[in-house]
């Protein structure tokens, strides 16, 4: 759903002023800041995690080239932040010291589009022009869908990291981006992906977002009502399955644990669900970390999150739950390249008894993965190795 400037202008908030003074004192210091760290790499992911593509391609700089100037932005606060600073240097997200280290930086490197001292503010100057830094964004997931927002008009990003030649030739001719701009590097975080251990009973379920819902604009009304989060599709329909008896017998008689993790986004409405066995965990974030479930879970039940291509990435059995389809199209993100009836890696089911059906399916072939579904994957991942990292940095060095 592409927003108007005034329904972006209701995503400003109050905070988003105090940092234009803080960019305006910065900006003088990092002018003379430069000349003495003419190198810096400055790398962040999410405001209060260090767990996605960011912190891997850290780790990685801090590990194989710790002769790299690089800082990495997070929160004092992010139960990450002890973790990162035993890592290597690190700056408070959103400081006046990050802004300096921002409008110094050599290149700014995030898996968030707006990972950077504050995402209102720099987005107008990068935009606009006015702020002419080297931005690369290291991604968030494989994109399949066409995401407006991502768009070279919308970014001015001077490296985008892809993953697969379909990703790549997608964004190459519908994102606008100048040539050279995007990269076949693979995710910073698939290099963690080689090595895993399953648990057999633990199946994992973990819906994405929904924009309209988590950020509500005066256009999410356009969508449905979310003035009261238990009358929307998405909670009476996951709750649905939650709450499902049949659901909680296939627990029961198959001894298999449900980790029902929503999207980071979606993490302020758990409370509201209502499981109907105690083999289903509700996880919050930050006690459960993403990779470390996906990579655990034999068994994986999402509906459009691109968290499906990490676990099809380790080739293992999915399914797609997609019960507002058209609303998700409409109100989120447009279809791209990648239809999951043609290309998916799993079955889509619509409604709550083919989703079961599927499930149940599913534990009565010990969660093998279908033979078409391998197929698939080794026709979309080109890139299967553990030198996603190594890949990336040598792209940076070269626009460097």
């Amino acid at each position: 759903m592409k927003e108007t400037f005034f329904q972006k202008l209701q995503r400003v908030k109050i905070g988003d002023i105090g940092h234009i003074f803080l960019f305006l004192l910065a900006l003088p210091v990092s002018l003379v800041y430069r000349l003495f760290r003419r190198d810096l790499w400055l790398v962040c992911d999410n405001k209060n995690e260090a767990r996605d593509n960011g912190y891997w391609f850290f780790r990685y700089l801090c590990e194989q080239h710790p002769e790299q100037d690089a800082v990495y932005a997070i929160s004092g606060r992010s139960p990450d932040y002890r973790r990162v600073k035993e890592l290597g240097k690190t700056v408070r997200y959103g400081s006046l010291r990050h802004w300096v280290l921002y409008l110094s930086a050599r290149v700014n490197i995030s898996s968030q589009k707006g990972g950077k001292p504050n995402a209102a503010v720099c987005y107008f100057l990068e935009v606009k022009g006015i702020l002419k830094n080297k931005r690369v964004f290291l991604q968030h997931g494989i994109i399949k869908d066409d995401m407006d927002w991502l768009h070279y008009e919308n970014t001015r990003m001077r490296l985008f990291v892809t993953s697969t030649e379909r990703e790549y030739r997608f964004l190459c001719e519908k994102f606008g981006y100048p040539e050279g701009s995007i990269i076949k590097t693979g995710l910073c975080r698939f290099d963690n992906l080689q090595d895993f251990t399953v648990k057999p009973r633990q199946l994992l379920l973990m819906p994405t977002w929904r924009s309209w819902i988590a950020t509500p604009t005066s256009a999410s009304k356009e969508i449905e009502d979310v003035s009261d989060f238990r009358k929307t599709e998405y909670f009476k329909s996951w709750n649905g399955f939650l709450k499902s008896e049949r659901l909680a017998g296939l627990l029961e008689e198959n001894d298999l644990t449900l980790i029902f993790y929503p999207h980071r986004d979606m993490q302020s409405f758990i409370g509201y669900f209502e499981p109907s066995s105690d083999r289903i965990v509700k996880a919050s974030w930050p006690e459960y970390d993403v990779q470390t479930l996906l990579k655990e879970s034999v068994f994986l039940i999402t509906d459009f999150s691109s968290i499906a291509m990490d676990f099809a990435y380790m080739r293992k059995r999915l399914m797609y739950y997609q019960f507002d389809y058209d609303d998700f199209r409409r109100g989120q993100y447009s279809e791209g390249y990648f239809s999951y009836e043609r290309d998916g890696f799993g079955p889509v089911c619509r409604t709550l008894d083919e989703a079961l059906d599927e499930l149940e399916r599913a534990i009565n072939e010990s969660f093998a993965e279908p033979e078409v579904y391998l197929k698939r994957h080794d026709g979309f991942f080109d890139l299967c190795d553990a030198h996603n990292c190594e890949r990336t940095y040598d792209c940076i060095k070269e626009l460097l």
